[in-house]
């Protein structure tokens, strides 16, 4: 896996996860319930971020598989942020 690509995707976790935290914290402070669907949802983009080169490599799937996977999960992040805005 070539260096770069790799630090993208480590700095794009990073960032995702100091966003869940902010919104996180948001929720605590202000009692906010959509503030915690902020935070999960940048949790599960977050995890999305990194999950199709792990599943890829270390269950050995097909990148199409591994895909799959991770539109699921960046999905499902997109799907608690827009909940967030409906409530």
């Amino acid at each position: 896996m070539e260096p770069s690509f790799l630090l993208a995707k480590l700095f794009t976790l990073v960032l995702s996860l100091f966003v869940a935290y902010l919104a996180y914290h948001g929720y605590r402070r202000n009692d906010q319930t959509p503030m915690l669907y902020v935070s999960g949802g940048f949790v599960f983009i977050g995890a999305g971020a990194i999950c199709e080169g792990l599943i890829y490599h270390v269950f050995g799937t097909t990148i199409a598989s591994a895909a799959l996977v991770q539109a699921v999960i960046v999905s499902s992040g997109m799907v608690l942020i827009l909940l967030s805005l409906t409530k």
